[in-house]
């Protein structure tokens, strides 16, 4: 009798082990293809590099990363969520770059029950009225670095200032937070079309405005563009550019050339921060992908970690929702960035730099030169009513 009470409390304990230790589904939309596709390429591989380096796992358990290319489209990445949701039966879903799509596809995932950890787009909305607690971002709130950029155009007393995005989201937001700490009237207010490559209207515009600085937010494609087009207009040597790291970042900065030399742009990383974690993750993307890391490649990486962490937490048993959660918001995990925290909309509250883009060895590349914030938050998280 005793024998088999034995074998049996051993056969429980296996099978509790088993539960606890079954592999993490995680949902990966992200632009392969398409404008835009060097930056979910660059979150992918950042996130699959925290992956490898843990042999398959996270945080010491097993997950099953599903990566899908939305095409930068909504309805594909809808479709590619649903799927997620009802058939692939997900646990955590991430990688979305563009706001127009996360504002599409988070908030029915995060009713689902489902986690959604945002590696890039960061709406006003989703981080003030439609706050969730399932929902969590490890990039910033999309103003943020505009913010940065704003104080520090103000900083260098430059007074009559260009500026312009593309008409959607996440470019919305960039013009009114850099308005925010900008603080003076810009000369011109400009929204170009999304996925837009001729700029021969808005830098006629520009001439005609005569400012003394230009402020611009158009991420990949749309930035090479632009720069190569200013630069050619002869703008470059009379009006200077500023922006945020969106337009500077490692993965486009070998299409801009010589161009972009000497921009100032913001950015929360760069790959001369100085900590451990930063220094493993730039050595060993570099020896995984024969690159240098970019911003949204270190932002997929965090992504990663800070899931690892919470794992860690549970003992890789994802039906413990509430304290998976209560892990995400502990964020104990070694940021590239260094110490991270959370502010209540699940948002980082971290420091913004100031880098100049520079060539080291011949490559084209980034350095801070200055920081613009400390432990800078967002505007919206008072609207966020849910934390």
């Amino acid at each position: 009798m005793k024998r088999l009470l034995i074998l049996l409390t051993a056969i429980l304990l296996f099978t509790v082990s088993s539960a606890m230790a079954e592999t993490a589904k995680i949902g990966m939309i992200t632009t392969l293809s398409g404008g835009g596709s060097a930056l979910g390429i660059a979150v992918r591989d950042g996130f699959k590099l925290a992956i490898d380096q843990e042999d398959g796992k996270l945080g010491g358990y097993p997950v099953d990363l599903i990566v899908e290319d939305d095409a930068r489209k909504p309805d594909k990445a809808k479709q590619i969520s649903d799927r997620f949701i009802k058939k692939d039966n997900v646990d955590i879903m991430t990688g979305i770059i563009w706001s127009n799509l996360a504002i599409t596809v988070v908030p029915k995932v995060v009713r689902t029950g489902a986690f959604y950890i945002s590696p890039n787009a960061g709406p006003s909305l989703l981080a003030g009225k439609e706050c969730h607690e399932n929902y969590f971002n490890v990039a910033w709130q999309n103003d943020n670095l505009h913010e940065a950029m704003g104080q520090y155009v103000k900083d260098k007393n430059f007074k009559k200032v260009f500026i312009l995005a593309p008409n959607y989201p996440a470019g919305k937001d960039a013009l009114r937070g850099f308005k925010r700490f900008y603080t003076g009237k810009p000369v011109a207010e400009v929204y170009t079309k999304l996925g837009q490559k001729d700029y021969a209207a808005e830098i006629s515009a520009i001439q005609s405005a005569k400012p003394d600085a230009v402020f611009f937010f158009l991420p990949g494609g749309m930035g090479i563009s632009f720069i190569k087009q200013y630069n050619q207009a002869g703008l470059a040597k009379e009006i200077p550019l500023f922006g945020p790291a969106f337009s500077f970042d490692q993965t486009i900065l070998n299409a801009v050339g010589k161009a972009a030399l000497g921009v100032m742009n913001s950015s929360q990383w760069n790959k001369d921060i100085d900590n451990p974690a930063n220094k493993r993750f730039v050595a060993d993307f570099k020896k995984a992908y024969g690159r240098l890391p970019s911003l949204y490649a270190s932002q997929g990486y965090d992504a990663a970690r800070l899931i690892a962490s919470a794992l860690k937490a549970v003992g890789g048993d994802m039906s413990q929702k509430d304290a998976f959660r209560e892990a995400l918001r502990k964020a104990d995990f070694e940021s590239v960035r260094g110490p991270f925290k959370f502010g209540p909309n699940h948002h980082p509250v971290q420091d913004i730099y100031i880098r100049q883009v520079v060539e080291e060895g011949g490559v084209l590349t980034n350095r801070i030169v200055t920081k613009a914030f400390n432990n800078h938050s967002d505007a919206y998280v008072g609207q966020c009513k849910t934390q």
